[in-house]
């Protein structure tokens, strides 16, 4: 095999690996900067007193995130904010992007995603993406970062992707990271230089250290915590003489890095948005794309099984086609149903998953239910193959309705008043407690491979096809014991309410939470959830 052969060869396996996500090559580092690795800081930095007098300026990608590659944060960037198309032009254009410097490919991602997009709008950087950078931060990077009271984050990434997470949650005091550009309140896709020329490199960083610190600048001690493989290698650290010293993680460290488990997140990640339940690494949006056209036929088929056929017919068909359900029914609960004939209908309260949470309620019992909803789409309310009736948010006028429904068979509702996807129960409404003595608490939760079947921002009509498009999908329905003359404990209807929020949270190991509809929506959407 020749030389050329050889060389052609060569390239295309750095253009596979780099497809792929795998780091490429080591940058040189500026040796007049004392480079330590990073392991050694725990033994040099132990005092409570130093800690809080030094500042840590640390690289985001290379210092926290366990992930090599950018291409996920941009797909979510892309899908999340700027629609399917954007998303798809942004994953056919990523092997030119392999093919260029990193810096030029920064560039034609930032453009892809960002180019006509209304910064007023732009909320992905702290309602979708700090899920996936939660769930990418590397234990043992973390563990860095939050030994120090003072952080300065840098970043390679457009600074509003990052900086809403890196405040809120790790309590960043400063985010030094790429601005885009606007005209007309839109952006560009453009993106400012990412260091200044070498003569402002230190003003600009002092700049920073003032904004941030102000008279207390000079009582920091500076140190900074990176990657040695990342191109932020590092001039800013090089041209800045207040950063004393610099402590790197290699790539191979990296890959033993641990994730981060969700009880020790520094904040309960109770809300976020978006419709892509995965990391959309390129390989896997590569699958989703293939997977899509498939899975809405899919879908479709799906809700004319479950239109069409009785109970004990659809429920294996479903289950085959990937919808499974797994119902929990206890014992005496059955024994009650079967013994007691009742004039009213029994009153199911549930936590609140998606808008299927009513039809799977029905299929584990086995019979037919109504259910009762603050907001349901006309497409949604003509596919439901349950009856389905529409609360108005007058305690009154609803409570008569209610009333109404039970004397007419069995009910059921969700009182939290909208969906949550993660371990946590939200504050429950008490007019269910209110209206009936006998109470079936119904603890669910929802798993998806691919999407998810909720949103605040999007279009909520889309809410149940998105879940039907799964691969697989599974729901965890338990019917728990019944809360028979639950108004003669002599206790409020707030106090009942609280009762079945906690009893339904412990069956699922979930965290009772005082939230509401309103802060959710508060969070991710900007109102507050009116219909």
């Amino acid at each position: 095999m020749d030389r050329k052969m050889l060389q052609h060869l060569f390239f295309l396996y750095k253009f596979v690996l780099k497809l792929l996500g795998y780091p490429q090559g080591q940058h040189c580092k500026n040796r007049s900067l004392k480079y330590m690795r990073y392991e050694s800081m725990a033994d040099k930095h132990r005092s409570e007193e130093l800690l809080k007098t030094t500042t840590l300026v640390f690289e985001v990608e290379g210092g926290l995130l366990r992930s090599t590659s950018l291409f996920p944060y941009f797909m979510l960037v892309a899908f999340e904010g700027g629609g399917v198309l954007r998303g798809l032009v942004l994953f056919l254009l990523y092997p030119l992007v392999c093919l260029v410097s990193r810096e030029m490919g920064l560039k034609i991602m930032v453009f892809i995603c960002f180019f006509g997009v209304k910064k007023g709008s732009f909320v992905i950087g702290r309602t979708v993406l700090p899920k996936f950078f939660m769930e990418d931060l590397g234990f043992e990077g973390f563990e860095v970062v939050m030994r120090f009271g003072r952080k300065v984050g840098l970043s390679e990434l457009p600074r509003v992707m990052v900086e809403g997470f890196l405040k809120d949650y790790l309590g960043v005091d400063c985010v030094f990271g790429r601005d885009l550009k606007v005209v007309c309140g839109y952006f560009v896709g453009l993106m400012e230089e990412e260091v200044p020329p070498r003569s402002r490199s230190r003003s600009r960083f002092s700049f920073l250290m003032n904004d941030v610190f102000g008279e207390r600048k000079g009582d920091n001690n500076l140190i900074g915590f990176g990657c040695s493989n990342k191109i932020l290698d590092h001039q800013l650290f090089s041209d800045c003489k207040e950063i004393q010293e610099i402590y790197l993680v290699t790539e191979v460290e990296k890959r033993r890095w641990r994730a981060l488990p969700r009880d020790k997140y520094p904040k309960p990640l109770i809300f976020h948005d978006g419709r892509i339940a995965f990391m959309p690494t390129f390989p896997r949006t590569l699958a989703m794309i293939m997977w899509v056209p498939f899975g809405f036929g899919l879908s479709l088929l799906r809700i004319i099984v479950a239109i069409s056929f009785p109970y004990i017919m659809s429920i294996p068909v479903l289950s085959f086609t990937g919808l499974r359900g797994r119902p929990y029914i206890p014992s005496t609960t059955e024994n009650n149903h079967k013994k007691e004939k009742k004039d009213r209908g029994t009153l199911y309260v549930c936590n609140h998953r998606t808008l299927l949470d009513p039809i799977y309620i029905s299929l584990a019992i086995m019979k037919p239910l109504r259910a009762v909803t603050y907001s349901l789409s006309p497409l949604s309310e003509f596919l439901s193959p349950i009856k389905t009736s529409h609360l108005s948010r007058n305690k009154e006028k609803d409570s008569k309705m209610m009333d109404s429904l039970l004397s007419q068979g069995d009910l059921v509702v969700c009182p939290e008043g909208t969906t949550c996807r993660e371990p946590y129960v939200l504050r429950f409404s008490p007019l269910f407690a209110e209206i009936s003595n006998e109470i079936v608490p119904v603890a669910l939760d929802a798993e998806v491979s691919m999407f998810y079947g909720t949103t605040a921002s999007g279009l909520k009509f889309l809410d149940p096809v998105f879940f039907l498009m799964n691969p697989i999908g599974v729901y965890h329905i338990m019917i728990l014991e019944n809360l028979l003359n639950a108004n003669a404990r002599r206790e409020s209807s707030i106090e009942t309410a609280n009762r079945v929020q906690k009893q339904i949270a412990d069956a699922l190991g979930f965290q009772c939470t005082n939230l509401t509809r309103r802060d959710k929506y508060m969070i991710l959407a900007g109102n507050e959830g009116a219909i």
